[in-house]
């Protein structure tokens, strides 16, 4: 069945129906449930499954998610909603030294069928403390996988892959996609969580993104066909692993990347995808791997300035130009 919904009711229903089918799987987090979620992914939950298998957590980040490795060890699979990525600084403990080490340090005995939820990135004012990304540190992160769905359709099917993984998930979920309404088929057959996906055609350019920013790329690829310029656009859907085949099979065909992420260029996301292309794909690249992300500042609360800080529509058309004028940045 194929309809339209927003990107908070496909990850909404791919939660029931994971809860509806499999009595191990509960979700715990701050106002979850007689609220219904932050973002209103758990509308409606509450009332289903009750308190036990939705419950409400006190404002205690590294206590709640830390109760999610434990549930994970004992057979549970808890789904682990942290409000913001923001808030997630005071999980790492449980996120990293523990669901993450946990499998390899007991020789595999011990599976971690968790996943943690985190809403972020830069949203409408929300200042610093809370616009940040975190990609970059949880990257560095050897035993977890990280997803990042940039449409509903891929937030429903990558949400119920990560519930039935025996590994720890986290999955990134940009607040301004919560309400972005596109198609979801519940029918269509999934692709793998960690697959990239060439969202549009093109020879002339690759820009490679991932969330929001992979929705950004999209519409600029649009402008910049209007220039004359045919560019491709792969979201990949995945920041660990990565699909680097996909991206070496675009690299192939355009001889030129722009990489886009909202997240600080300096160290970010950015900079490992950049590094392995160019390791990849030296002797087929026409001009340098390219990057074109956020500045390298704290997210500022004024209006004009935020938009300044982060890509834009515009501002990754212009990116793209001059990589293909021989001016990157």
């Amino acid at each position: 069945m194929v309809e339209q919904v927003t990107y908070y009711q496909a990850l909404n229903r791919a939660l029931d129906e994971a809860m509806a089918v499999d009595d191990t799987v509960f979700t715990l987090g701050e106002d979850v449930g007689l609220y219904g979620g932050s973002y209103r992914v758990t509308e409606g939950l509450y009332a289903r499954y009750g308190a036990w298998r939705v419950r409400d957590t006190p404002i205690s980040e590294g206590s709640f998610t830390g109760l999610g490795v434990g549930a994970a060890l004992i057979g549970m699979r808890p789904v682990v909603e942290i409000m913001t990525v923001n808030f997630a600084l005071l999980a790492l403990d449980a996120i990293i030294n523990m669901a993450a080490k946990i499998p390899f340090m007991s020789g595999g005995q011990f599976p971690m069928p968790l996943v943690v939820r985190m809403p972020g990135g830069v949203a409408k004012q929300l200042a610093a403390q809370h616009s940040q990304r975190l990609e970059h540190t949880l990257m560095n992160v050897a035993g977890i996988r990280i997803a990042v769905p940039s449409t509903p359709q891929d937030a429903y099917w990558q949400l119920q892959q990560a519930i039935r993984s025996n590994e720890p998930i986290v999955l990134l979920e940009h607040e301004l996609l919560y309400f972005s309404k596109a198609e979801l088929d519940t029918v269509q057959p999934a692709i793998p969580m960690h697959r990239a996906v060439v969202r549009r055609s093109g020879s002339d350019i690759t820009l490679i993104s991932y969330s929001r920013t992979a929705i950004l790329a999209q519409q600029a690829a649009q402008q910049l066909a209007e220039q004359g310029i045919d560019a491709e656009v792969i979201d990949l859907r995945s920041l660990r692993p990565i699909d680097w085949q996909t991206c070496i099979d675009s690299v192939n065909k355009t001889h030129h990347v722009l990489i886009i992420e909202e997240d600080s260029v300096y160290a970010g996301a950015g900079a490992e995808i950049a590094a392995q292309l160019a390791e990849r794909c030296f002797y087929i690249l026409d001009a340098p791997v390219a990057r074109h992300g956020g500045l390298d500042m704290p997210t500022p609360y004024n209006g004009q300035l935020e938009a300044l800080s982060i890509p834009t529509l515009d501002s990754i058309a212009q990116a793209a130009s001059k990589v293909l004028e021989g001016e990157a940045e």
